[in-house]
């Protein structure tokens, strides 16, 4: 696709829009940080039942990912028998979850796990079973009594307008109602999560309804999907905080496609702009390399900070005009706070390797004058401190680096030019000291 330059007004308006009328998040103690977990689409589609599902949670905890973080087990669509009973109910297929909901729930809850199902805002889901529509409350009812934690809720199916009369926000309004209604006879909430592909600039109003609301189409395992996701959320991080966030799809590290050094940026991208973390590859396939990918400790550190919610944003495009939209090389330098530091991430868009350089204070959260120790978080290595600017040579085409930076102290004396943009560099006199 052809870059498209956005004059500067236009760029920003979301932005200012955003900022100007800041949308209230539905804090109600559930959610606060990203959800990380497993969801059957990805990998399965409708193919699942009972025994996969719990042996996709049984493998989770055998394969360490319980402990770094991935504590939700969830199924998509596809569950359900084709038709409601009599009185109106959603019931699981009677051969694939013979066993029952309620059943299946206890034996994952027991394994340390949350649970999460599926549903939709029209009359069907996307794969053609009940959807919810004039039977929020109905379903709600039965998806908390099934013991579920989480709804992911789809966009398929619209009724007529004649019988909404309302648009998008209240269809998914009435959802939410639904849910809270049966929150009054919970311990906890159930996570709401907007499965509405970003048409109806859902980061503007969906912090009022749910925890997360997805922001584009669906994710391919391909990089050329990976980067239009990423360069679509750069004009939309400000959305993202504490109790609800961009969702920029589930994780496709694993299902081919994608080579280490993609599913590397992949995971760091997901991770640092604070999107939820769901897992849609085949467990009992997974390579120790990808493995070790969705367990980086330091990057899940950032995505989990219990103090800082907000996503990185970028400071420079880098190979094209800043605020330019390019589905094929998204903003390459990114940056944003964390409760350790200041976390940045550098991105090659480009199919040959390239090195990466760029003056610190580019970033609004570096202070001028200040040096700072830089951390690895790939590598795991302390990399000495960063004077001014850093440069990483050779990252690999479509590779990532992640830094931390941490203040320590001012930086050296005597360092000319007397500023870091040396061309802004103005004596009290007036005289220009720039090199």
């Amino acid at each position: 696709m052809a870059s498209l330059k956005l004059w500067f007004p236009a760029a920003i308006a979301l932005s200012t829009t955003y900022l100007a009328n800041p949308v209230r998040s539905l804090d109600n103690g559930v959610a606060r940080l990203p959800i990380l977990g497993y969801n059957t689409w990805n990998a399965y589609q409708c193919d699942i039942d009972e025994d996969l599902m719990l042996s996709t949670a049984k493998l989770m905890k055998d394969l360490g990912l319980q402990d770094a973080g991935y504590n939700f087990v969830n199924i998509d669509d596809c569950y359900a028998e084709k038709n409601r009973t009599a009185n109106g109910d959603i019931v699981e297929d009677k051969v694939r979850f013979k066993g029952g909901m309620k059943a299946l729930n206890k034996k994952i809850h027991d394994l340390g796990f949350k649970t999460g199902i599926y549903s939709d805002s029209g009359w069907f889901t996307c794969a053609g079973y009940p959807g919810s529509y004039g039977n929020e409350l109905r379903d709600a009812t039965t998806f908390s009594n099934w013991g579920f934690d989480y709804l992911k809720y789809d966009n398929c199916a619209i009724p007529y307008d004649e019988i909404t009369r309302v648009g998008i926000v209240g269809r998914y309004q009435r959802m939410t109602d639904a849910l809270a209604e049966v929150a009054k006879t919970r311990t906890q909430p159930l996570v709401f999560s907007l499965c509405e592909w970003g048409w109806n600039q859902v980061w503007l109003w969906g912090a009022s309804l749910g925890h997360s609301w997805r922001t584009t189409g669906d994710i391919a395992p391909k990089w050329d999907s990976l980067a239009n996701i990423i360069n679509f959320n750069s004009f939309i991080t400000q959305a993202t905080d504490f109790s609800g966030r961009n969702d920029l799809d589930m994780l496709q590290l694993g299902n081919g496609g994608l080579t280490y050094e993609e599913s590397k940026s992949h995971f760091t991208a997901w991770a640092l702009m604070r999107s939820p973390l769901f897992i849609g590859t085949n467990l009992s396939a997974i390579t120790p390399d990808i493995l070790g990918i969705l367990t980086n400790k330091e990057i899940l550190a950032i995505n989990q900070d219990p103090d800082v919610g907000k996503s990185i944003s970028p400071f420079r495009w880098g190979i094209n005009p800043d605020w330019t939209s390019n589905n094929t090389h998204p903003a390459q330098y990114w940056s944003g706070p964390s409760s350790y530091g200041t976390v940045f991430m550098l991105l090659n868009t480009l199919d040959t390797s390239a090195t990466l350089s760029f003056n610190l204070t580019e970033s609004p959260w570096i202070r001028a004058g200040r040096q700072y120790s830089v951390r690895d978080l790939w590598a795991h290595t302390d990399n000495g401190t960063a004077v001014r600017s850093i440069t990483v040579p050779r990252v690999p085409p479509h590779g990532v680096v992640a830094l931390l930076l941490k203040d320590v102290g001012d930086e050296p004396s005597g360092i000319s030019p007397a500023c870091s943009v040396w061309w802004q560099c103005i004596d009290r006199n007036g005289t220009h000291v720039g090199g």
